[in-house]
């Protein structure tokens, strides 16, 4: 089978760019290198704020499925910058990551036109007058004369934890190299991101009452306009602050 369009990863990106496709009419390929991690919320299971928050506003206008996903497994949603003008506010809000990962995933699963393949692409296909398709590793090549790429970390990605460094995209999830030689060789730069991620501590081992609780709000804006308030149970955050002593352990 030769698709209209194949898209390479199955991340926020990856999800949206193939359903649009697959809803406009046209047949396409979503590869991934795990069926099981389609739409997976990273380690910090937030969607939204200030910038990303306008983002995720303007996917819904222009008929996306994060938005709405969103709502459905926003456990507590916040107004930033609520003491400040309208231009500056912006929805935020802690999701069920499993939850999100589930809604996600049977939207691909059950949309006309889209198929899923497991597998990793090593290499982008061409010729004179463009791309030809993909040379996965498993699959060989499969062909189509429009390529989204979106892998997010994984094409060449390194993990540091303290002195150590491993190449994964997602902890305990390999990287696939052989896309990123296959794209310097078409001529593409490539760069490196740096982000960085606090520990995830064991919930029963904090002494809230030490915290500071702060409660969802309830009256904030979806980032759906098809939907009104939160769907789910929603929970509380707990804040800390740092003091001298952490900074001098920085």
């Amino acid at each position: 089978m030769i698709f209209d369009t194949i898209v390479i990863g199955a991340g926020h990106a990856g999800c949206e760019a193939s359903l649009a496709v697959a809803r406009s009419g046209f047949k396409v390929l979503l590869i991934t290198g795990s069926i099981d991690r389609i739409a997976a919320l990273s380690c910090n299971p937030a969607i939204g704020g200030v910038g990303k928050g306008h983002l995720v506003k303007e996917i819904d206008a222009l008929g996306g499925e994060m938005p709405n996903i969103a709502d459905l497994s926003g456990i507590h949603f916040k107004i930033l910058n609520s003491s400040r003008g309208p231009a500056v506010q912006a929805t935020r809000c802690q999701n069920d990551m499993n939850l999100y990962q589930l809604k996600m995933t049977e939207q691909i699963f059950s949309t006309n036109n889209l198929y899923i393949q497991q597998d990793n692409v090593i290499e982008i296909l061409t010729d004179k007058d463009g791309a030809l398709g993909v040379r996965a590793l498993r699959s060989g090549k499969i062909y189509s004369k429009t390529i989204i790429v979106t892998v997010g970390t994984f094409l060449n990605g390194q993990i540091h934890i303290g002195d150590e460094k491993s190449s994964e995209g997602r902890i305990g999830e390999s990287i696939v190299p052989g896309l990123s030689k296959s794209l310097k060789s078409l001529g593409f730069e490539l760069g490196r991101f740096k982000t960085g991620t606090c520990p995830r501590l064991d919930g029963r081992t904090i002494d809230y009452s030490k915290t500071i609780k702060q409660e969802p709000e309830h009256s904030v804006a979806m980032f759906s306009f098809e939907n009104n308030s939160p769907l789910i149970r929603q929970v509380s955050c707990h804040i800390t602050h740092t003091n001298p002593n952490t900074h001098e352990i920085i």
